[in-house]
Formats: C-alpha cells, sequence, structure tokens
C-alpha cells in the first residue's frame, strides 16, 4: 500500500514537473506569409464564398484566436518584408521599393532580423518561399538567420519568361531564367530546377510539404522552432495545382483560394499531430493588399484600391494569430497594429534581444494580444509608397498628402493642403472634404506630430541608401 502510494506521488510529480516544464518552455513560432492577399479573401473576412470558394480552415483559425481588421503592412512587396523581419520602417534598411535602381538590393548583413534574433534565443530556423530581399551573394535568407531554405529569390513574375518566346536572357546580366534554391546556412544557394509556369503552379505545395518535414524534425529535439513560410499565392500569375485546378468551377482564383485553405489545414493538422499545439504560435497573415493586374485581381473587402497605393485596400490584410491558452480564442479587434510590431512581441516572447543601437519602429504588442490590455500600443503609423511618404494614419483618422488611385499605371495626385479620412464615417475613404473634418480639426495636432518625429528620426538615423553594398557601416559606428 505504501509503495503504491509513493508510485503516485512520484507519476503526481512527475506529470507536474512536465506541466510546469511546458508552460516556461519557449513557444514555437509559425508565421505564414501570403502574397498579395487581400483583406476581403478569407470567408471570416467577408470573403470566401463570395470568392467562389469557402475557407473553412482559415476560418476556423480565426476562431481559435484573435482576428485583427486593422492589421496594416507596407504597399509593396519587398518593402513589407523589410519590415516583417526588421522591425523597421523600410526607408531605413534601403528596401522602400521593389528593386528598380539597382539589381544590389536587399538587406546588408548589418541588419538583425526576426530570423537572427530568434537564432540567438536557442531556435532552430527555417524558411520556404519567397525571399524578395536579396539576390546576391550575402542577401539570402541563410545568410540572415535561417539554418535552411528552399524557395525563390524574387517575384513569381520571373515564371512567365522561360516560356515566353520574347524572353532575350542575357540582355542584361540579371536577365536570366529564374531558379528555385536551397540552400543551408553557411553555404550557397544551389539552384533545384527553373521556375516557369509548370513550377509556379507547383511550388507552394512543396513549400507546405517541406514545411511539414521541418516540423516533424524539430518536434523530437528540445529547441523551439521558427517556421517561416512566405507563400507565393496569390500573387500572379495565380495558377493552381493539377489537384485543385478546376475543383470549385469558379475559376483558377478560386481554385487557389480552396488550394491555400486546404494547404494551411495541412500544417494545422500536423501541429496537432506532433503533440505541439498547445506550445506553438501560429499566425497566418499576409505581406500587402491584393493583386493589382488583370486577371489576376484579388478583393480587398470594403477597402479601398490594391497595393501600391496608400489607400486601406492596400495597408490592411488580414491577421490571424493563435496561442492556445494565451491568447484568448474568437477575440476579435480594430485596434491598429503594424507588421513592424511582431519583431519586438516575439522577442519578448523568446526572450530574445531587440537591438538598442539602431532604431526599432515596432513596439511590443504582447499584452494586447493575450487580453491584459483592450488597446494596441501603437497609434499611428507613417505611410509610404516606395521612398514617398504619402500621409499619416493617427486612431481612425487619416491625412493624406499625395495620392495614387491604383497600384499601376496611374498618375500621382500631390495635394496642395492635406486631405483627411475619418475611417468610421467613411472606411472607402471616397468623401475627404466631408464638413465633418472641419468639426475635427484638432486631429492635425497628433497627426502632425507622428510625421515629425519620423521626420526627425530620418536625420537623426540616416537611411541606408538603396543598392549599398556589405560590409556597411552606419555613419555612428555602432554595430551590433
Amino acid at each position: 500500500m505504501l509503495q503504491n502510494t509513493r508510485n503516485a506521488f512520484l507519476l503526481i510529480a512527475t506529470a507536474l514537473g512536465a506541466a510546469a516544464q511546458a508552460q516556461n518552455q519557449k513557444p514555437n513560432i509559425v508565421l505564414v506569409l501570403m502574397d498579395n492577399f487581400g483583406w476581403g479573401e478569407p470567408g471570416v473576412y467577408g470573403g470566401g464564398i463570395l470568392r467562389g470558394a469557402p475557407t473553412p480552415r482559415i476560418d476556423k483559425l480565426a476562431g481559435e484566436g484573435m482576428r485583427l481588421l486593422n492589421f496594416n503592412v507596407e504597399a509593396q512587396c519587398t518593402p513589407s518584408r523589410a519590415a516583417l523581419l526588421t522591425g523597421r520602417y523600410a526607408i531605413r534598411t534601403g528596401n522602400s521599393t521593389v528593386p528598380i535602381e539597382t539589381p544590389l538590393y536587399g538587406l546588408t548583413r548589418w541588419e538583425y532580423t526576426m530570423a537572427e534574433m530568434l537564432s540567438d534565443g536557442g531556435y532552430s530556423t527555417a524558411m520556404y518561399g519567397k525571399w524578395h530581399l536579396g539576390h546576391t551573394a550575402g542577401r539570402f535568407p541563410t545568410d540572415q538567420g535561417f539554418e535552411e531554405w528552399y524557395g525563390i529569390a524574387n517575384s513569381s513574375n520571373d515564371s512567365f519568361w522561360p516560356d515566353n518566346p520574347r524572353f532575350r536572357p542575357g540582355a542584361h546580366p540579371y536577365v536570366k531564367v529564374s531558379q528555385v534554391l536551397q540552400s543551408r546556412k553557411g553555404g550557397e544557394p544551389t539552384a533545384v530546377k527553373v521556375y516557369d509556369l509548370q513550377a509556379r503552379a507547383l511550388i507552394d505545395r512543396e513549400l507546405t510539404e517541406r514545411s511539414i518535414g521541418f516540423m516533424r524534425k524539430q518536434a523530437v529535439g528540445r529547441k523551439p522552432f521558427f517556421l517561416y513560410l512566405p507563400y507565393t499565392q496569390t500573387h500572379m500569375p495565380v495558377t493552381p495545382e493539377p489537384e485543385f485546378k478546376g475543383k470549385t468551377r469558379n475559376g483558377d482564383f478560386a481554385d487557389v483560394l480552396a488550394q491555400t485553405d486546404a494547404y494551411l489545414g495541412r500544417l494545422l493538422d500536423e501541429v496537432d499531430r506532433l503533440g505541439i499545439r498547445d506550445n506553438t504560435i501560429f499566425i497566418f497573415t499576409s505581406d500587402n493588399g491584393p493583386e493589382a493586374t488583370t486577371p489576376y485581381q484579388g478583393f480587398s473587402g470594403p477597402w479601398r484600391s490594391t497595393y501600391f497605393t496608400a489607400f486601406e485596400g492596400s495597408l490592411r490584410v488580414p491577421f490571424l494569430i493563435r496561442w492556445p491558452g494565451r491568447i484568448p480564442a474568437g477575440a476579435v479587434s480594430n485596434e491598429m497594429v503594424h507588421e513592424m510590431d511582431l519583431f519586438p512581441t516575439l522577442a519578448r516572447v523568446a526572450g530574445g534581444r531587440v537591438p538598442n543601437d539602431r532604431i526599432i519602429d515596432g513596439v511590443d504588442q504582447l499584452d494586447f494580444f493575450q487580453g491584459r490590455k483592450s488597446e494596441s500600443s501603437r497609434e499611428a503609423i507613417v505611410i509610404y509608397v516606395g521612398s514617398e511618404i504619402y500621409g499619416v494614419k493617427w486612431r481612425n483618422w487619416k491625412m493624406m498628402t499625395k495620392q495614387v488611385d491604383r497600384g499601376f499605371n496611374e498618375p500621382v495626385k500631390q495635394f496642395s493642403y492635406p486631405i483627411w479620412f475619418d475611417l468610421q464615417t467613411d472606411p472607402k475613404e471616397e468623401n475627404p472634404l466631408d464638413p465633418r473634418w472641419v468639426e475635427n480639426g484638432w486631429v492635425r495636432w497628433p497627426v502632425g506630430q507622428a510625421l515629425t518625429d519620423h521626420k526627425a528620426s530620418l536625420k537623426k538615423e540616416p537611411p541606408i541608401p538603396p543598392g549599398t553594398p556589405d560590409p556597411y557601416v552606419p555613419a555612428s559606428g555602432n554595430l551590433r
């Protein structure tokens, strides 16, 4: 009897010890980033069947965690990814626009990425997908904190080239067939296959399978992991893989939406199967607003316009975050959050280091995410399109000094005096001269302060010019 009692106490102590260990263990982090995926695409954001395909797995994920209605990103692919991974406005890192001026683009080695921060904090790191932050030696994901990578260096635009009879490889040193690449930390990327239209249709399935393989490998180890999965859809060309081609009978975009939902479901099912659900932060979001190019155009829901603009359709994207037992299930908020905020937030979660030798624009949102406070830690963002400031958002108010109506082939309007929108009474930004603005002219002071402070910070720490080679040393001489 005594022995049985001792055994029972031993089992209880072991169970309590394991529970305490799990409680104190750093969580795994899975960050799924879509490409040109508009606010209005998933069912839980008003899309789904409206767009020709239900999204039950995305919608279920929303109910299991927190859904943000006012999650903001940058207006283009490259600046958005730079801001996400560094916690800094892209203008600071020399990546304020997709590469046009120079083929030497991306993050200098001086930048400290989310992957480096988490790796230094004891995480295994991997990336599978689109990079778009450099395609030259020293500028690949495995130079920036990721232990392994499989994907494309630039954009899916390039998949048109190999099958295009008008393509002229060699016309310039960087006019060449795009490749699917792979690399490991400390090595140079190697080409796996040509990234043509056939590979383009299949790549997101490959990224899903490799991500699942990585999680399986990491689940048996002792280290937490960071899985960054920047899918290539729904960037043009929006082409489904054979399993989903014609599945919805509502066209390629609907087929890809169904495909994306299914891939996400496979990831979530694997997290459950591995028994790591309760200790895994799972994030689903997008790099910017919807595709503008017909016939691949996306849907921004109630918001105006597409990527490459300063309208809400460009800046607001879906954002879902699940951390069972830590982030309240079913929470919905219209509080303002920016993708830059993920860097300091995840640093706090993981015990990582936030650099103090440079300006970090992100703010810690952990207390907000976990429901310990009802308000976001952010009140304002400065709106860039390329390297130009177009305006400022402060709470529900928006000041615009410039405007471009759509992503491409539109003139830029410069206003003689800023125009103003109240995003609560005019969410589609259709009535900038609404007389209610005059009644609330006081908002020019906090909005103006946010802009003044940002401009002052650019003088304090001048932006890295596009095309800056490595090694880069800031003027102050400070190095991390």
